[in-house]
């Protein structure tokens, strides 16, 4: 490892300083920090902004225990994500494509493909709806100029994973401070907070199925692929050892980025509880949610909840395209270039968009569609986490094993009764 040191990035070097326990302070943990924020910018996209805003609005804090819960269950997902990569130094798909049949995991690639669109779908409404509250920009022009800003973010993963990281922290600050802001506007009910927060509940079967949106919205198959991928060639442990300490590192990584996002999300309903559901508002609609922004504290409320909408929607359509990547090579083993990629699915929203489908309609029919391809990523990743032979010392232990197979009957029968329910309402 000496021998190579001088071939090594800074933060490379720092990495190794920490495995033989030489770096001190912050320093031992730096270098492992970024993966979880890529793949934690699913948990903050707009499809989480329309569920936190109706929940909000209509039951008010009563419905933020599911938010906490939700976060919770991620920190399990994502860890056990990110550990299948330092453990295996491959990443789900591959994992898969070399434990199930070829059909199979041709099957998983078309599946994971309509996850990727879906996301997208999402991604790209939310960012120009974000440009259209903003400045007025008619949504079909928006679309383009958020596929023109996409192809910009593209460029940073084409200069390395570090710029990339840089560059979709920033976004993710970027919403942070704007509900951050907008929490201190509405002074929000603290007790009514910690009530919410604490005391699960509901209120009839449309709470649950809220609840059941906040969870479908949170939990996204997507940002499983990524965050194996993230971490299976990022510092690469030679021993047994040095891959536990590796997963150690990334999960004080998980802890700060999921915790950013679960505060972000509880914002968001805290906000429309405050404000909304106060003055007895029932806010469903994005662009109607801005206008009551202004209307109730004033332009600047307004003008910081479409800037987190903008930077949402922009960083999350990176991350789709770096998901769709990984899904296509690790299943068929095939690649091609991320800027044919990202033009061929920024075509289905405009397409949605040119069509004149309502924005917030558009973006609960892709959590209804990623609904559908969370048991594809979650019960492989479990059962492949749980195989000593895969995985070595880093398998899970029962108790870990039990809480993800809970949490995989919690996520997929709450999906199924979503889906259940958003179709009795199309009808």
């Amino acid at each position: 490892m000496d021998d190579n040191r001088s071939s090594l990035t800074t933060l490379d070097q720092m990495a190794y300083q920490s495995l033989l326990g030489r770096a001190r302070g912050i320093k031992r943990l730096v270098p492992f920090l970024g993966p979880a924020f890529i793949a934690g910018v699913a948990y903050i996209d707009p499809g989480n902004f329309a569920t936190n805003i109706a929940s909000g609005s209509q039951y008010g804090y009563m419905l933020l225990w599911v938010v906490l819960v939700s976060n919770l269950m991620a920190i399990l997902i994502q860890a056990l994500s990110a550990k299948l990569g330092i453990a295996t130094g491959k990443n789900l798909p591959e994992v898969s494509r070399e434990n199930f049949p070829k059909p199979v995991s041709f099957g998983l690639w078309i599946q994971g493909e309509l996850v990727v669109i879906a996301t997208d779908l999402a991604e790209f409404i939310g960012a120009a709806l974000g440009l259209y509250l903003l400045f007025g920009i008619p949504l079909l022009p928006a679309a383009i100029i958020a596929a023109i800003g996409s192809f910009a973010i593209l460029e940073l993963q084409r200069r390395g994973v570090r710029p990339l990281e840089a560059g979709i922290t920033g976004m993710v600050f970027i919403v942070v401070i704007a509900f951050g802001l907008q929490v201190l506007y509405s002074q929000p009910d603290t007790g009514a907070i910690f009530n919410g927060l604490f005391t699960p509940q509901f209120s009839g079967a449309d709470s649950v199925m809220l609840a059941a949106g906040i969870l479908g919205a949170t939990v996204m198959p997507h940002a499983i692929y990524l965050h194996s991928a993230l971490t299976q060639k990022r510092i690469v442990g030679r021993t047994e050892g040095e891959r536990k300490r590796i997963f150690r590192f990334e999960f004080i990584d998980i802890l700060i980025a999921m915790v950013i996002a679960g505060g972000v999300n509880a914002s968001m309903l805290i906000v429309a509880a405050a404000l909304f559901h106060k003055n007895g508002l029932n806010v469903r609609d994005l662009d109607l949610a801005f206008n009551q922004f202004g209307e109730l504290v004033g332009p600047f409320s307004a003008i910081l909840f479409g800037i987190g909408l903008l930077s949402s929607g922009l960083a999350s359509s990176s991350v789709g395209t770096m998901s769709g990547d990984i899904i296509m090579q690790g299943y068929i083993k095939r690649r091609i270039p991320l800027y044919l990629r990202r033009a061929i699915t920024v075509i289905p929203p405009i397409l949605i968009i040119a069509m004149g489908v309502n924005p917030t309609t558009a973006l609960v029919i892709s959590q209804v569609i990623l609904s559908f391809g969370i048991p594809f990523a979650l019960i492989p990743l479990i059962l492949f986490t749980s195989n000593k032979k895969i995985m070595g010392s880093l398998a899970n232990h029962k108790i870990t094993n039990a809480m993800a197979w809970a949490i995989a009957i919690v996520i997929i029968a709450l999906n199924i009764f979503l889906l259940i329910q958003t179709f009795a309402n199309f009808n």
